[in-house]
């Protein structure tokens, strides 16, 4: 892939190799599988992080039997990945730690998987009422707590296990995938030119983060300069989406500590960010706007710079208030505490990853846009519990309405789109750093320049892994506090 190392690895070379980037200090960030004819094997490929201002790397692996070593065992966070390309693409993956299907519920017949280009792809998949498997229960005090997948006041489905004793959490699975979209699918056979629409809606408050990664992406396969006005405007407009996140953020996790004053507030701070996308865009998601070479159109970004500046002192002013509320701070400090090596095994990504000790983030390691000629602050926090989340993501807001002014005083001039066509047969990978983490396209290119495979890898399928291990052994009525201290979606992680 253009701007990517790409590196061959024969299947009994991964572990191997795996060792020896974790042993460096690298990180492995994803796995997934596509077929690059009709009726040939799949093919593996693996994202590795050496380390910062490295290069990524594109491991590609052509398996020769029926089944891959696994690298769960050295690389935990890769163990979903894994579970979703047996699921989706049928590539077994010997030694799994955890074999069970992921995003495939019992019951489905996939003989011919869903990624399968062999696949008619009008076909539905069968299903059978069949039994899943729980956890052995030994003693009769443990009781069971079924939640969900329907949950009151929440659109998204998912079942959550509770097997708990009095308050106390024994252990805790989440149940996801009720809703599967299909959306890499669906990527398959179309131009180019329209799948930013389609990427605009993997996750619908990570509109800019997923259409930005998806434009980097085809601009590296095509090997595309977009222009210096636009690379700026993209980092306005990815602050501003980062703002009305942070800003929910903050009012939401209110509601779990039944803070009303504090969830109204933050809200409709919120709210007023949204009202300023949308005077400058005409959408307060922020769609519409990019696309591969640039923008659709320029923006007028006047009065904007006075308007948060506003915004800037009420959040500030906000904030201390939330500060001085015992009620609310007591509910958070030592709440889900994510110790940092599990956050690094299990691929805790954003700001997650951020409050328990890792410095991570792809605006500074591995910039984009305009974001290397720009100032940025990268907050880390230590103690890894729920205060420490919201630590950092205050932070990250003062942060990004310092940037947004930046862009706004240095913001240059001229065109914001330049041509584009991506070459027949090229791929490409591309990256940004959402306001919930990394989000990561690679994308695939057939002989007739559309899609053949498209992979997202967003920041949700990540951190809905990691949330469990905050978890057990804790207790029921820091449940919610704790899920909501995480800024997890459901439909971030069930694309």
């Amino acid at each position: 892939m253009n701007g990517v190392t790409t590196r061959d690895v024969a299947p009994g070379g991964l572990e191997h190799r795996c060792g020896e980037l974790i042993a460096a200090g690298g990180r492995m960030q994803m796995a997934y599988a596509w077929f690059p004819e009709v009726g040939a094997p799949a093919e593996l490929r693996y994202l590795a992080a050496p380390g910062a201002r490295q290069p990524f790397e594109i491991w590609r692996c052509r398996p020769q039997g029926d089944a891959v070593p696994s690298l769960a065992g050295i690389s935990p966070l890769l163990g979903w990945y894994e579970r979703e390309t047996t699921d989706l693409a049928g590539v077994r993956f010997e030694g799994h730690p955890e074999p069970e299907p992921l995003v495939l519920h019992e019951g489905v017949d996939a003989a011919v998987p869903p990624l399968d280009p062999r696949r008619p792809r009008q076909t539905p998949l069968s299903f059978q009422r069949a039994a899943w498997r729980l956890p052995e229960i030994e003693s009769r005090d443990v009781q069971l707590l079924p939640f969900g997948p329907i949950r009151a006041d929440v659109f998204e489905s998912a079942q959550f296990l509770f097997f708990y004793v009095g308050e106390a959490i024994l252990h805790y699975h989440p149940r996801l995938f009720f809703k599967h979209r299909g959306i890499e699918k669906r990527f398959e056979g179309l131009k180019p030119e329209l799948g930013a629409v389609l990427a605009e809606r993997v996750s619908g408050v990570g509109s800019v983060t997923h259409a930005l990664a998806y434009c980097q992406a085809l601009e590296a396969a095509a090997g595309c300069a977009v222009p210096q006005r636009a690379l700026w405007l993209r980092v306005l407009l990815a602050e501003l989406e980062r703002l009305y996140n942070h800003l929910h953020y903050l009012g939401h996790l209110c509601h779990t500590t039944t803070l009303k004053v504090g969830e109204a507030e933050g809200k409709l701070l919120e709210e007023r960010v949204k009202q300023l996308n949308s005077r400058l865009t005409g959408s307060r998601f922020l769609r519409g706007i990019l696309t591969p070479g640039g923008l659709r159109r320029d923006l007028d970004p006047g009065g904007l710079a006075a308007a948060l500046g506003d915004l800037r002192r009420e959040f500030a002013a906000y904030v201390e208030r939330l500060e001085r509320t015992n009620s609310h701070v007591d509910r958070l400090i030592t709440t889900g505490v994510l110790p940092r090596r599990v956050a690094f095994d299990q691929g805790a990504t954003g700001p997650v990853e951020r409050a328990s000790g890792l410095d991570r983030d792809l605006r500074r390691d591995h910039p984009y846009a305009a974001y290397a000629d720009l100032p940025l602050s990268v907050p880390v926090r230590e103690e890894g519990d729920a205060y420490a989340r919201v630590a950092v993501r205050v932070a990250e807001t003062e942060a990004s309405f310092a940037l947004i002014q930046r862009v706004l005083h240095d913001l240059p001039s001229g065109d914001v789109r330049s041509p584009f066509e991506a070459p027949a047969g090229s791929e490409g990978l591309g990256w940004s750093e959402s306001p919930r983490g990394s989000v990561y396209y690679a994308v695939h290119l057939d002989s007739a320049g559309r899609f053949a495979r498209v992979k997202i890898k967003s920041p949700s399928f990540s951190n809905w892994r990691v949330f469990p291990h905050t978890v057990h052994d804790t207790n029921m009525m820091d449940y919610a506090i704790n899920e909501a201290s995480f800024g997890l979606t459901i439909a971030g992680c069930d694309r």
